[in-house]
């Protein structure tokens, strides 16, 4: 036997889909706003390192880029993979790494 709607129940199942989607797509826009600002959590300041988050589309060269300074870009990613126990260049959007600030 088939349960029916009726049209305010069609509307509040709609209405709850249409929240809980929003709610779904609004917390991945927070993510995204907050690896792409490369969220900076506290660490002393003497470690010369600061922890990142890898935004999406983002490199263990682009990162290290971003930071390298007068440096090779190279030794920068060296020392992203070593301090990091990183296994090979691939990075995932949302993973928290250690970045060297000197």
């Amino acid at each position: 036997m088939a349960t029916k709607l009726t049209k305010r129940g069609r509307n509040v199942v709609r209405g709850t889909a249409v929240a809980s989607l929003l709610v779904v797509i609004g917390a991945g826009f927070s993510a995204v706003g907050n690896a792409s600002e490369n969220a900076i959590d506290a660490t002393p300041a003497s470690t010369g390192y600061v922890k990142v988050v890898v935004a999406p589309g983002e490199t263990l060269w682009s990162l290290a880029s971003m930071v390298a300074g007068n440096r090779s870009v190279s030794s920068v990613e060296d020392a992203i993979v070593t301090a990091n126990n990183l296994t090979g260049p691939d990075l995932t959007a949302g993973v928290r790494l250690w970045v060297p600030t000197k």
